[in-house]
Formats: structure tokens, C-alpha cells, sequence
């Protein structure tokens, strides 16, 4: 009995090793699909200003600019999760959207839904196009 368990564990054991070591990690996925720019633009986002920082200091009605614009790129399912995620940046009432997009038609259509809640002359549309 106690021999039966031993190699039922010996043979769960080679199994997940042969698993573990035979499986692609997630870089060799990456360099596999030619991706040629890392997917962290971190060290891009700090040195660029305004950031969310500044709108920090904003007042109140700032913040819930920033919140219905959002709330509007968000409810559009049509948009990519790029689109989803762009910095929306509101200092005195006006708006700059940073960040990648899929396209420039999603770069417009994200300006656009911040151009509704917003007057369009007060949108500084800084997206970048993947």
C-alpha cells in the first residue's frame, strides 16, 4: 500500500515537472508574437505632465469631469481595453487624454465622447496610435 502511494506521488510529481518545464512562460509568448515595444509604458507616463498627480489638486467638479468621461469610454464596448484605459487628466476644466488606442478612429471616438462631456476646445487629445 504504502509502495502504490509512493509511485502515485513519484509519478505526480514527474507529470507536473514535465508540465511546468515544457509550458511556454509568458515572455516566450511575447517574443513570439514580434511584440516589439514592453507593454509597461511607466517610465514614458512619469516624465510626461500634466499627470493624475496634478489633477489631484484639482477641485471637485474636476474630478467629476474626469469621472463622466470615463464612465461614457467605459459603457462604449465597441472601444478596445487600450481605449479603456487612457489617462484622463483634468486641470481647471480642461481635459488631456493620454495613453495608446487601437486606431485613430478609437483615437477620435475617444476624443469625441470627452468633447460631450466637455466643450471640444477644451479636449488636449495626446493618444497614441499601436
Amino acid at each position: 500500500m504504502k509502495a502504490l502511494r509512493f509511485i502515485l506521488l513519484a509519478s505526480a510529481a514527474l507529470a507536473c515537472t514535465f508540465f511546468t518545464t515544457t509550458l511556454p512562460t509568458s515572455r516566450a509568448i511575447a517574443q513570439s508574437s514580434d511584440q516589439t515595444t514592453p507593454p509597461d509604458n511607466s517610465k514614458q507616463n512619469k516624465a510626461q505632465q500634466p499627470t493624475a498627480d496634478t489633477q489631484a489638486h484639482g477641485g471637485t467638479s474636476d474630478r467629476q469631469t474626469t469621472a463622466q468621461i470615463r464612465k461614457a469610454i467605459i459603457a462604449d464596448k465597441s472601444l478596445s481595453t487600450y481605449a479603456h484605459n487612457v489617462k484622463i487628466i483634468t486641470v481647471n476644466g480642461t481635459v488631456t487624454l493620454k495613453g495608446p488606442v487601437s486606431s485613430d478612429d478609437e483615437k477620435q471616438k475617444v476624443a469625441s465622447v470627452a468633447a460631450s462631456v466637455v466643450s471640444a476646445d477644451k479636449v488636449t487629445n495626446d493618444l497614441t496610435v499601436k
